[in-house]
C-alpha cells in the first residue's frame, strides 16, 4: 500500500500552510512559501517540525503562518471489497 494512503487511513489529512517570511537581505519585504504535507490535527507534528527546522536552519525570519487542514478519507468512506472487473 502506498505510504500516503497508509497515513490517510491512520487519520492524517492534507495540511497546506502559507508561510510569510522576511527576506534576509531586505527585512522590509515579505516573501511567500507554500508548504503541503499529510499531518495530524489538532497538534500538527509535521508542520511544527518543518517550522522548527525553518527557524533553526534558514535565514528568513518567519512573519506569519496560515494553514488549512482537510481529511481526505474518513472511516465511513473506506470499506473492503472483494472482486475485480477487467476491461479490455
Amino acid at each position: 500500500m502506498h505510504k500516503d494512503m497508509e497515513k490517510q487511513l491512520k487519520g492524517y489529512g492534507l495540511t497546506t500552510a502559507q508561510i510569510l517570511y522576511r527576506m534576509p537581505d531586505h527585512p522590509a519585504f515579505l516573501q511567500t512559501y507554500i508548504w503541503q504535507d499529510y499531518d495530524l490535527a489538532p497538534d500538527f507534528p509535521e508542520m511544527r517540525s518543518f517550522l522548527k527546522f525553518w527557524q533553526e536552519k534558514l535565514d528568513g525570519p518567519l512573519h506569519s503562518v496560515r494553514y488549512t487542514h482537510r481529511r481526505l478519507i474518513s472511516a465511513t468512506e473506506w470499506r473492503s471489497l472483494k472482486g475485480e472487473f477487467i476491461l479490455h
